[in-house]
């Protein structure tokens, strides 16, 4: 498992993309749980630039979890909440414009996945 999480995070930080911009704006998010492929999410997400660091606001399901997230145009590494629920999420930009990345909750043991979509 470990050997997974080294390698899509390593080809998420070092895929070659055609244009990279800033990961502010609004997206569609679509996504799998941590160790559980088969059970997907969806929902959006919002990004906003709050001075050096970013806000990120999912609405998924009826709940909202907020992070704050740094990064570059090619990497964002967010922190996020909801309720007691806590965790890390890593995404990398792709050449359609989308952000895709690895995620987990503190304490986890899995990852889950996900993708921005520009809306």
């Amino acid at each position: 498992m470990f050997i997974r999480f080294a390698a899509v995070c390593v080809a998420l930080l070092f895929s070659t993309v055609v244009s990279f911009a800033d990961p502010v704006g609004r997206y569609s998010v679509s996504g799998n749980n941590p160790g559980k492929e088969s059970s997907t999410y969806s929902g959006s997400v919002n990004v906003q630039r709050t001075g050096d660091t970013y806000s990120v606001t999912w609405q998924i399901s009826g709940q909202t979890f907020v992070g704050t997230g740094i990064g570059t145009k090619d990497f964002l590494a967010v922190s996020y909440r909801s309720g007691n629920q806590t965790g890390l999420a890593l995404y990398a930009q792709q050449a359609d414009g989308s952000w895709v990345g690895v995620w987990t909750y503190a304490d986890g043991r899995q990852i889950g996945g996900e993708r921005w979509t520009p809306r």
